[in-house]
């Protein structure tokens, strides 16, 4: 007998878009049976969010994205206002059970009767209060933190319990992460966040194009290239905009550069965590030199404002062309020789080796993405799968492994840099002529649109719905979502000092995942 859920899918509507789209709606009935068979086909859930159509719908909207073998799949599902209530998906995909408790703390939905402990809200509004709720009163906000949490209680009487954050020992953002320890062996962590939540996804709502991509940008600062490309995009496909092909080979130099940067600050960081103060200063050093030519042929360090809907905010001269790919070429016999000095520090190689594995199986199960999946086998790049322009054009190479230990990620993030600067070379040597944007007329736009960007982290997805040219709702998705439920599984069996060595070889996104 054919399943259900298949001929429900097979009427989704496919998008006109350069982006591999398909939606439709779904019954609460066949909610889950769609989820289960995208997870059966080796597909993955990419996000879950909520929406108040109450105005337009007899109810409000549970959003969830899915990844197929053949691209994004949307779905929406109506939900009763009486009820407001939802099947989980936590079964199917174990990232969703977070997304599903902010789902409640933002809109008041509650998917299933698992885990019903708050989320991203701590004390800073009423607990019967819905942010993302139309009706939503914002007289009652307030600073206060959240005292009363409800962690899992220790098994066993013999460990005991090591709380650490949300403040720390350096200028990073804030989380709490509970341990539960036998002697040093950690036997179980639990993390809790929020304590960045800015309210990023209210505060979007109603402002024009042009103020939401500057807010986009600034969702998770060190993704500001992913995050602001992600949105531009959904923008162009709701107003059926041409990008200029020189602005899209702008923007993957950006991008790049945003990668770069970004892996070599976390090997300098890693070499730190295991007591090599040279890496930290060396990999520093680069890439100090690489944000200052940003500022000074980019026009900002770390590139914020560069990517625009209809483009790109800045232009290469041909002297600025010459002389990036004159630093590119440096900046690979630095770090091959500094991966060589690396390689053979026996002390390093002791402190990484065996540390923090996720094996590929738990990996794939998981939903591992990003050079965290890729370090677990995961062999997954969405530049290569599903390539959008320029990356159809120039051919990545896919740097994977399958130890999926420190060591794993850290080899990872060395291949990668030289990738990028073999892109970087490539997209400067090949850079087309013409315009860098084409500044949109969106006075009238209306519609909804998706962006989907290869961050340096993994893939940030972003959901949007105009209305004359307004936000009128939108969704961002940060891949740390997913991969912090990863991080609590690492450190199993692993001693409490070796930690920061694990957590700093996700290196994952507070901000991002606050919202």
């Amino acid at each position: 007998m054919p399943n259900p859920a298949l001929r429900v899918l097979a009427d989704f509507r496919q998008w006109g878009t350069t982006l591999p789209v398909w939606s439709g709606r779904l019954c609460k009935e066949y909610w889950l049976l769609a989820a289960e068979n995208i997870h059966a086909q080796g597909g993955r859930l990419l996000a879950l969010w909520g929406e108040d159509r109450r105005t337009e719908e007899p109810g409000y909207l549970v959003h969830a994205a899915f990844l197929s073998e053949t691209g994004i799949v949307l779905t929406e599902m109506i939900v009763d206002p009486a009820a407001a209530s939802c099947p989980s998906l936590a079964a199917i995909f174990p990232g969703a059970l977070r997304m599903e408790r902010a789902l409640y703390d933002l809109l008041g939905i509650r998917a299933g009767n698992g885990d019903t402990r708050p989320w991203l809200r701590h004390a800073a509004w009423p607990a019967d209060q819905f942010p993302l709720r139309t009706d939503f009163c914002a007289d009652n906000l307030a600073t206060a933190g959240d005292g009363d949490y409800a962690f899992v209680s220790a098994a066993s009487p013999d460990a005991h319990e090591i709380p650490v954050g949300p403040i720390h020992a350096g200028i990073i953002e804030p989380g709490h992460f509970r341990f539960q320890v036998l002697g040093e062996e950690i036997l179980h962590l639990e993390e809790r966040f929020g304590y960045t939540h800015k309210g990023v996804e209210r505060l979007l709502q109603g402002l024009d194009v042009d103020a939401g991509a500057r807010l986009a940008g600034r969702i998770s600062g060190d993704s500001t290239v992913a995050y602001a490309w992600s949105y531009a995009q959904a923008v162009e496909q709701i107003a059926a905009m041409q990008v200029p092909e020189r602005a899209q080979w702008l923007r993957a130099l950006c991008l790049e550069r945003e990668r770069l940067a970004n892996h070599l600050g976390d090997i300098g960081a890693l070499g730190n965590d295991a007591g090599l103060a040279f890496a930290l200063t060396q990999f520093q050093a680069l890439k100090e030199d690489l944000l200052r030519e940003n500022q000074c042929y980019i026009g900002h360090r770390y590139l914020m404002d560069r990517v625009l809907p209809g483009g790109v905010g800045f232009d290469l001269t041909a002297v600025a062309v010459a002389a990036l790919r004159s630093a590119g070429q440096a900046l690979g016999t630095a770090v091959a020789r500094l991966q060589e000095i690396l390689a053979e520090h026996g002390g390093l190689r002791d402190r990484v080796v065996r540390l923090g594995v996720i094996s590929p199986e738990r990996a794939a199960h998981l939903g591992l993405m990003g050079v965290a999946g890729r370090a677990s086998g995961q062999p997954w790049d969405q530049r290569i799968q599903f390539p959008q322009p320029p990356y159809d054009q120039i051919q990545v190479r896919m740097t994977t492994a399958t130890e999926g230990d420190v060591a794993a990620r850290m080899a990872v993030r060395f291949l990668e840099i030289f990738e990028s600067l073999r892109l970087q070379e490539e997209i400067l040597r090949k850079l087309p002529g013409g315009n860098v944007r084409q500044p949109p007329d969106l006075r009238d736009a209306t519609g909804e649109g998706v962006g989907w960007v290869e961050g340096w982290r993994g893939e940030v997805f972003f959901w949007l719905r105009l209305e004359q040219g307004h936000i009128r709702r939108c969704h961002p998705q940060d891949p740390s979502w997913t991969l912090w439920p990863a991080l609590e599984e690492a450190v199993l069996r692993d001693i409490v000092a070796d930690f920061p060595l694990i957590n700093k070889s996700f290196n994952l996104s507070y901000s991002g995942h606050d919202l």
